[in-house]
């Protein structure tokens, strides 16, 4: 070899060194700087992908029940804005960084709408691709059977007298009859069972979204609003008859249902002896409802709302109004009605005010406004029995104690104000006999006189009961019920229905009789495919039954071909099924399985 030729060959094994060399790029003389880049397609497809996996729909679910638990335990402030704000009062250090967390309105804040939004997306994601799969899967047939049927996990195989074809008709109209689809291939007959499951997973996972859209649907038009009424008053579904009102950002106030309702009484009824002494037993409204024009009467009572159209009227709390009348120093009455009071405890122990702000007038004839704050105990211990707390909630011993007070009222002022408290910082409180200014209590029938000639104020003994009540519309609701069901049948279906694969193989064995094989495939472990394959083949040999043991001149082959099958009699097959499940696991070898449906896009997934 000349000097030239041995230099050229150095050269080139160089080469092919520095090609095949183990060293990292960057110290590589021949490596090119950067490399292979998604680019925005690639990246939004590697998205979708995720997005659509079942990994991160269980993330987001996770994260919904996670993000609902602070709208659990937090006041919410659609719920009840004045928990928000005895909260807000109780935790000045949490409440900003609630605020900012938006933990006051979790179901309308950024953060859980997002996550609503995305698992939206990640469920429909996954269902139209597999929703066209599976139709295209109904519309072809179950694929032809593998070359090797007693490597699959269920199989039989027995001999026969009858002939291929006549065994093929035969186990055709069997598994016809058994409610599979099937169809010849070749030598052998293929079906298929089971598609309810695939329809059942599609079906939980269309419901879920059906629910999510008619929580979003109930979120976007629903309406709240609560309205105390004292007996014998009456309540109108118009927006100026609420006391406190929500509604979603769709709903508008001429989307409210057109009825009206009187509440006629109101019975509670308490435990009165034992450890639940006080306990109330019964909450039940009278009312009178008209609805087009009809009037009908019902009774309204706790889990028990009256419902009129998509609204629902639910009684969820009650309290006594005691009867008081206001007279002038001239003696003429210029307050007369039941003034509703507020409980704060569970004897109903209840505070609130009575203003009188037209009418009245001084001594000297000059306007002013009166205000008395009122503490009402429905069972009063006594005097000379400690703090004045009722005793019972029943009106087993009202009394009623007031403060009276004089001036201005500032119900003028523009300022919202508190109908059930008193502000008293334009008023000067009237000083009773004592000259202390305490309250004055009083039974019904009394009446307290003001001093200075300034009137007096009468405890009547007509003594009213008042109830509030939530009048909620939502629309949706049968939606997500059905939802609800659906989703249920069809994870129930996902889980209970297997899919299957049956295949019968009849050929012409070396000594003229027909070899039958069997074989069954489940798309998910299922210990009743070898019984189900079992209760086919004993139907079957009704049609080809067993042949009598014939002389062989090569038995050797004879087992080859039926395996653990003897040449005699077919034995008991529902047995040979299950040994042979038993003897062979599943070693299906990539070229005689089956050739399965290509998996819907995402079902590895989801």
């Amino acid at each position: 070899m000349s000097k030239t030729d041995t230099t050229e060959s150095t050269a080139a094994d160089e080469a092919s060194g520095a090609a095949l060399s183990t060293a990292p790029r960057e110290d590589r003389e021949d490596t090119a700087v950067g490399g292979p880049t998604l680019g925005f397609t690639g990246w939004l497809r590697w998205f979708w992908r995720q997005l659509t996996s079942m990994r991160i729909a269980l993330l987001l679910l996770l994260l919904l029940s996670l993000g609902a638990v602070p709208g659990s335990l937090v006041p919410q402030t659609s719920a009840d804005e004045m928990k928000v704000q005895d909260f807000k009062a109780a935790h000045p250090t949490l409440t900003p960084i609630y605020e900012k967390l938006q933990f006051f309105d979790v179901y309308g804040s950024v953060w859980f709408s997002a996550i609503y939004l995305l698992l939206f997306v990640s469920l429909i994601g996954c269902i139209v691709p597999r929703t066209w799969q599976f139709v295209g899967q109904l519309r072809g047939r179950p694929p032809g059977a593998p070359r090797h049927l007693d490597r699959l996990p269920a199989y039989t195989t027995w001999r026969t007298s009858a002939g291929p074809e006549e065994a093929r008709e035969a186990a055709l109209a069997l598994l016809k009859k058994r409610r599979f689809r099937a169809h010849r291939v070749g030598d052998a007959v293929a079906a298929e069972k089971g598609y309810l499951r695939e329809v059942g997973n599609l079906s939980f996972h269309i419901a879920l979204i059906v629910m999510l859209v008619a929580f979003a649907w109930g979120v976007l038009f629903k309406s709240e609003g609560g309205k105390l009424i004292t007996e014998g008053d009456g309540f109108s579904n118009t927006l100026t008859q609420y006391d406190d009102f929500k509604s979603g950002s769709w709903f508008g106030t001429d989307d409210l249902e057109p009825f009206s309702f009187k509440l006629d009484s109101f019975e509670g009824t308490y435990e009165k002896s034992g450890p639940q002494r006080g306990t109330p037993r019964t909450f039940e409204a009278a009312v009178t409802y008209t609805r087009g024009g009809a009037d009908r009467k019902t009774v309204i009572r706790v889990n028990e709302p009256l419902k009129i159209g998509d609204s629902k009227v639910y009684l969820i709390a009650h309290g006594y109004a005691p009867v008081v009348t206001v007279r002038d120093g001239r003696g003429k009455a210029v307050f007369h009605g039941a003034v509703p009071l507020l409980p704060i405890d569970n004897n109903i122990t209840s505070t609130g005010a009575i203003k009188v702000m037209d009418g009245y007038r001084d001594k000297n004839g000059k306007k002013e406004q009166l205000g008395f704050s009122a503490l009402f105990v429905p069972t009063f211990a006594g005097a000379g029995q400690g703090t004045m707390f009722s005793q019972f909630p029943a009106l087993d011993f009202p009394v009623l104690a007031l403060t009276g007070y004089h001036g201005d009222l500032r119900v003028d002022s523009g300022l919202p104000q508190n109908v059930y408290q008193l502000d008293t910082s334009k008023m000067t409180q009237f000083k009773i006999d004592t000259g202390t200014g305490v309250a004055q209590r009083m039974r019904p029938g009394e009446t307290m006189t003001l001093p200075d000639g300034a009137g007096s104020i009468t405890f009547e003994k007509e003594i009213k009961e008042w109830a509030s009540f939530q009048i909620s519309q939502q629309s949706g609701n049968g939606l997500a019920l059905a939802g609800a069901l659906a989703a249920i049948a069809g994870l129930s279906g996902s889980l209970f229905i297997q899919r299957r694969r049956v295949w019968v193989r009849a050929v012409r064995g070396e000594d003229g009789t027909t070899v039958v094989e069997m074989a069954g495939l489940g798309r998910s472990e299922s210990a009743k495919l070898p019984e189900e394959l079992a209760d086919l083949a004993v139907a079957l040999t009704a049609q080809a039954p067993p042949a009598a043991e014939t002389p062989r001149a090569d038995p050797e082959s004879v087992r080859d071909t039926t395996k653990s099958a003897p040449d005699t009699a077919a034995p008991d097959t529902t047995d040979a099924v299950r040994d042979t499940t038993k003897s062979a696991p599943d070693t299906t070898h990539p070229a005689d399985a089956p050739a399965e449906d290509p998996a819907p896009s995402g079902e590895a997934d989801k």
